[in-house]
Parts: structure tokens; sequence; C-alpha cells
């Protein structure tokens, strides 16, 4: 069996309690960089697309389409307008279908990755979320196994946080601190981390 809706409900349940947990954490370093406030929009964002989850239409096309509208909802920033926009095309590239391979994993993430570039104006490189989407993208490439794509994505995202971690942030606010963002994660990358965490225990 591939991705159903059902696999989106229980995963929806996963990603709004962890962050709820991490919003703490996400709103601190995002004061270092930014407004202060992801941990809010990304837990507020989870929690809603989880209380509709129930409700989730068989279609998985439609399933996604729901969860970015519940999504930009609540969260109308930036970071819940790229939220929304990956889960679009997601609804786009799984349309009047009830399942997903899981090997087609890989080409949803490039998906969302190409689509929050052109709808954020930002670059790979820039030190942002889409440099981690970016990594789960090419991590997940030619997996077809759900724990190998979840273990493959997990160890990606560790290296691209390590990676970026002494580059100067590009994108958004952040970009302001310049040199100073040097030595900090970028708060979308640890966000990304963060419900990557939420996903990996709720497997377990």
């Amino acid at each position: 069996m591939g991705f159903t809706t059902e696999h989106l409900r229980r995963a929806a349940a996963a990603l709004a309690d962890r962050a709820e947990a991490a919003a703490e954490e996400l709103n601190g370093q995002d004061a270092k960089l930014g407004d202060g406030d992801l941990g809010i929009t990304v837990s507020k964002g989870w929690r809603e697309v989880a209380k509709e989850a129930e409700a989730l239409p068989e279609d998985l096309g439609q399933a996604f389409l729901a969860c970015a509208k519940a999504f930009q909802r609540v969260s109308s920033s930036s970071f819940g307008t790229l939220v929304a926009t990956a889960f679009m095309s997601a609804a786009k590239a799984t349309k009047g279908r009830s399942e997903a391979g899981w090997g087609e994993v890989a080409g949803l993430l490039a998906g969302a990755r190409d689509a929050m570039i052109a709808r954020g104006r930002g670059s790979l490189g820039d030190k942002s979320l889409l440099d981690a989407v970016d990594a789960a993208a090419a991590a997940a490439e030619g997996f077809d196994d759900p724990s190998e794509i979840l273990g493959a994505i997990d160890r990606a995202t560790d290296e691209v946080l390590d990676s970026f971690r002494q580059q100067a942030n590009k994108l958004g606010r952040a970009r302001m601190f310049g040199e100073k963002s040097v030595g900090l994660d970028d708060p979308g990358m640890l966000a990304f981390r963060r419900l990557l965490d939420g996903l990996t225990s709720a497997q377990k």
C-alpha cells in the first residue's frame, strides 16, 4: 500500500503535537533573526490541520488542498504561505487519486520546493526552509519504503543544518542580520527538523 489520506490524518496529529512542544524553542530562535513568532505560526497551523484531519476526503489531492486551506486560515505569515504552497503543489500532483506510491515522495518534495521558490522568490543556498526541503527531496530519491525514506530525510536534515549553520542568512527578515546570523540555525530549517522529529517519533 502507498500513501493515503489515512497516513496524512495520522501525520497531522503527530505534527501538531510536535509543533506545540517545539513552539517556545522556535519562537526563541526566530527572535534572534526575525519576529519571534514562528513557533506560534507553526503550532497554530498544524493544530488547525489536525482539527480538520477526520474530515479530510479520501481523494488525496483534495485532502492536501484542504490542509493548505486550513494552515493558511490561521497562519497568514510568509512561512504559513510557503507551507500552504507546498500542500497545493502536492494537491495538484495527486489530484483524483486515493493513493500515491512511496517512491513518489521525492518528486512531491521536489515539486513543493519548486513551488515555494516560485512563490517566495527565494533561492537555494539562501539558508532557509527551501534548503531543508531540497535536501529532503534529494535524500528520498530512489527509496520506496517509508522507514527508509524517513531515515534518509532525517540524516539529510541534520547534515543541511550543519552545513548552513556557519553561513549568513540571505532571505527574509533574517538577511538583515547579515554576519550576525552566522553560527545560528535558520528558524525555518529548525522548524522542519522539529516537525520531522514528530514523524520519527510517531513511526516508533
